[in-house]
């Protein structure tokens, strides 16, 4: 198994302003008021699968669209503007849901940290994990809002933790908004560092089971806690750092093989 001054290592080197260009990271990271950063940073989410080229690419199409004000087009957002726009399983009308219960959202609920705040809380027993707790509630606040233009783009991208899956780009978004800078924002307060949990996809489960830190086979949301468990033995503060660690580790091996 990999070590904890391996990893740390990792993390120094990789945990810089320089990760930050070539990540949906960056995304967010053109804005700097609060509620613009967290829409940039759920909208960035929601489209980070496939090629990075190709869809910061199509990040940037949307934000000219939204003339790069995040707040004023979703309270103000008309499905007329987005045009033809649509990225693989998203189409132009699964956007639209969405950014119609965004506005629905920040008009009458407060925003995007009000509604995982209010799943966060809304913790029942020890049986139930906080976090998927916290998840089902985000994805029952769209799929409650959801009209006729809802399709498998719209499913695709607000996915269901009661269907088991990894929630990789529900996990990163949670990460961005509550692990501190500097790659990350830190502009919510409601849950420690300690609860935030590893956004695991197929690179990031090779990699971690190389490393030994991974038993499960599947790519799972059991798979993420067992992951994110494993990662607290290095650091039980803050585990979710070692994403960093993960990734230069890819890096890394992609010339040399040794760890």
């Amino acid at each position: 198994m990999i070590t904890k001054e391996k990893m740390d290592e990792l993390v120094k080197r990789y945990e810089t302003a320089n990760f930050i260009g070539a990540d949906p990271i960056s995304i967010p990271h053109n804005f700097k008021t609060k509620k613009d950063i967290e829409i940039a940073g759920f909208v960035a989410s929601l489209v980070a699968y496939g090629s990075r080229k190709v869809f910061l690419k199509k990040l940037d199409e949307l934000f000219k669209i939204a003339e790069n004000e995040p707040l004023n087009f979703i309270m103000n957002f008309d499905a007329k503007i987005l045009g033809d726009f649509n990225y693989r399983f998203g189409k132009t009308s699964d956007f639209a849901e969405i950014f119609k219960i965004l506005k629905e959202l920040y008009k009458n609920d407060g925003g995007l940290e009000e509604l995982f705040k209010y799943g966060y809380n809304r913790y029942e027993s020890a049986e139930t994990d906080r976090r998927a707790r916290m998840f089902s509630v985000v994805t029952d606040y769209f799929y409650s809002r959801a009209g006729k233009g809802a399709g498998q783009g719209f499913y695709f991208m607000i996915p269901d933790v009661k269907k088991g899956g990894a929630m990789k780009r529900m996990c990163m978004y949670l990460r961005w908004m509550v692990r501190k800078p500097p790659v990350d924002f830190g502009i919510w307060n409601f849950m420690p560092q300690s609860e935030l949990l590893i956004p695991l996809d197929v690179h990031v489960a090779r990699v971690s089971r190389e490393m030994g830190l991974l038993s499960r086979k599947q790519n799972d949301f059991k798979a993420v806690l067992e992951l994110t468990e494993n990662l607290k033995n290095f650091d039980a503060e803050d585990p979710s750092k070692y994403d960093f660690a993960m990734f230069g580790y890819g890096v890394d091996t992609a010339v040399d093989k040794k760890i």
